[in-house]
């Protein structure tokens, strides 16, 4: 973006690392749909492309804030180079702290564990990106959200609450369902069709190609000496290119900074033609999104059975086994993958397996009711009748 735009550094920085992150709301659902099918479960693919996930967001948007703090910031040099490891330093810990005070506020027998639960993480997360701000130290509520999260969750799992039946987990997800169209609502109003120009359109479509085409090259050359195999090398770096929910969170960011600053009067701020940069780091968000998020989820959808092994095994189901309860967008489906063949089956196995237990056991319950159950008969011979007559003289 420098050699095409004449963008400076700084901002061809913190515009990388925001492109740089991935979208979780495109690759968990895939995945989640991927595992239950039995793909790649074997090598762990789904684990290891959402911790990848999740370690590329909290770096991604650490390092937004920090380099947008040093953008707009007005203290000295020497702040400004320590703002950095202050940021991940303080983040990181917040965030541990509170995970871990997570564990025990509220008590586990409590009766209102899960919504006590669920406002802790999202107080939490308010306390810790509005304090962040405050301070000067952008960069480190974001990582703090994501960490107390991590360790919260993992605390959780200790103490008895499964990974996939998780109802905080489950909560996040109901209220991310509704703030998710909101989120790419405003970003798409931020969008003035009419002011792009063409042109340049069609350089940032290339400058995110060579990028996306980069870093699956340099994914493939740094997984090389690990289990996976060709293919299972290429799903995952494509999977990772998936841009959406943290592009459209960071995208204003910057021009809303300008306008404040503007609005405000601070001409040390916003520096000549910053906000053309805003603009351009805008665009480029938004069309990284159109590029990446639709194409993407359908590439794994298609892509994922053809390129990750199938772990097939006769499941053993017990007595009491159920269904998974917890209800998911991650269950919807419209490829249809030639697995539901396969469930129908194994639920036949169950249901006629079960089916066959019933009639043993009813079978041995009646032959041990026709051995212990005797019926008497009454003998005509043996039944008598005494009369007694009983006079009562009354003097």
């Amino acid at each position: 973006m420098h050699f095409l735009f004449g963008m400076p550094w700084i901002w061809g920085f913190i515009l990388g690392v925001t492109v740089a992150a991935v979208s979780p709301a495109v690759t968990v659902p895939c995945l989640f749909r991927l595992r239950g099918k039995g793909y790649g479960t074997a090598k762990g693919i789904p684990t290891l492309i959402i911790a990848i996930s999740g370690i590329d967001d909290a770096a991604s948007v650490a390092g937004f804030g920090i380099i947008s703090s040093i953008m707009f910031s007005h203290d000295s040099l020497l702040y400004q180079i320590v703002q950095g490891p202050l940021s991940v330093v303080m983040g990181l810990g917040f965030g541990v702290l509170w995970g871990v005070l997570a564990k025990y506020v509220p008590e586990r027998n409590d009766p209102f564990v899960v919504p006590m639960r669920v406002l802790m993480l999202f107080g939490g997360g308010l306390i810790a990106v509005l304090g962040s701000e405050s301070i000067g130290l952008g960069g480190a509520g974001p990582l703090a959200v994501v960490s107390a999260a991590f360790v919260s969750c993992y605390s959780w799992t200790q103490q008895g609450w499964e990974f996939e039946e998780n109802p905080v987990a489950t909560a996040f997800e109901i209220f991310w369902m509704v703030f998710e169209p909101i989120l790419f609502g405003l970003t798409g109003t931020m969008i003035k069709m009419d002011e792009l120009d063409p042109q340049n359109v069609w350089k940032v479509i290339g400058a995110l190609v060579t990028g996306f085409v980069i870093r699956i090259l340099f994914t493939i050359v740094v997984s090389w000496r690990s289990r996976l195999n060709t293919k299972e090398k290429v799903f995952v770096s494509l999977s990772l290119m998936a841009k959406a929910s943290v592009q459209a969170a960071l995208c204003t960011v910057p021009l809303d900074l300008i306008r404040e600053s503007s609005q405000e009067g601070e001409n040390a701020v916003g520096k000549e033609g910053d906000r053309e940069h805003a603009e351009l780091f805008l665009t480029t968000c938004v069309m990284s999104i159109l590029l990446t998020a639709p194409s993407i989820a359908i590439l794994m959808t298609l892509l994922g059975p053809r390129m990750l092994t199938k772990t097939t095994v006769d499941p053993e189901f017990p007595e009491n086994w159920r269904r998974h309860t917890r209800p998911s967008l991650r269950d919807i489906s419209i490829i249809d993958e030639g697995d539901e063949e396969d469930d129908e089956d194994n639920l036949g196995k169950l249901s006629r397996r079960s089916s066959r237990r019933r009639s043993s056991s009813s079978k041995d319950l009646g032959k041990e009711a026709g051995n212990h159950t005797t019926t008497p008969t009454p003998s005509a011979n043996s039944t008598t009748r005494e009369t007694s007559l009983t006079t009562t003289s009354v003097p």
